[in-house]
């Protein structure tokens, strides 16, 4: 098996966490997504509400899929977690359009996740995938 490391020079650098944004599994074919945040290059939170880091995180994990030579149409597999002060079923009012503005027709399997907290006190949602590479890799 060979792996391979994925860090897009526009996201932050996950080194200093012992991560990258994705692995790839070149003999299966598939890339593994870290959970993706609406953080900057200096690991600030972007937006200060959900459904802005949310729309963040989507288009973190879009930045990872097309340097990893996937694309939504190949995500398998989602996974949400939300920073949760009450019910999950409240937030996913406001995360679910954004989902649907960005996943288009893909539909991968999804797991929706409240936990009691995430990478930084402001860090309301990550959303981390796996997904199957274009065919050309």
């Amino acid at each position: 098996m060979t792996i391979k490391k994925i860090t897009p020079a526009t996201l932050y650098d996950g080194a200093p966490f012992g991560m990258s944004q994705a692995t790839i599994d070149t003999d299966s074919g598939l890339a593994l997504i870290s959970g993706q945040v609406a953080w900057n290059s200096s690991y600030q939170v972007k937006h200060k509400d959900i459904a802005a880091q949310a729309e963040g995180a989507i288009k973190n994990l879009l930045t990872v899929l097309e340097t990893a030579n996937s694309s939504v149409a190949n995500i398998l597999q989602l996974r949400i977690y939300i920073y949760v002060r009450g019910e999950l079923a409240d937030h996913m009012e406001k995360v679910v359009p954004v989902l649907l503005d960005n996943l288009g027709t893909s539909r991968p399997a999804l797991t929706g996740i409240g936990v009691a907290s995430l990478a930084t006190v402001d860090t309301l949602i990550e959303i981390e995938a796996v997904a199957k590479l274009n065919s050309s890799q």
